[in-house]
């Protein structure tokens, strides 16, 4: 199982240290720009079965070029 976890900066080097030292825990921090692009494409897969689902409508690529 993989989780995701925001922890406060200060705090950080504590959890990672504790967790390192579980034998059956795998710590690999990520950096803002690989944190940031996670967000972005959950909250993307959300709007896609949030769409399959028929609570919103997604815009076409006509639409979206035309925003160009």
């Amino acid at each position: 199982m993989k989780v995701l976890l925001d922890i406060k900066d200060n705090k950080a080097d504590f959890v990672m240290e504790l967790l390192q030292n579980f034998s059956f825990v795998k710590a690999e921090p990520l950096t803002k720009s690989k944190a940031r692009f996670l967000k972005e494409f959950k909250q993307a897969v959300d709007e896609v079965n949030l769409a399959e689902q028929g609570k919103v409508k997604l815009k076409t690529a006509e639409q979206l070029l035309d925003e160009l």
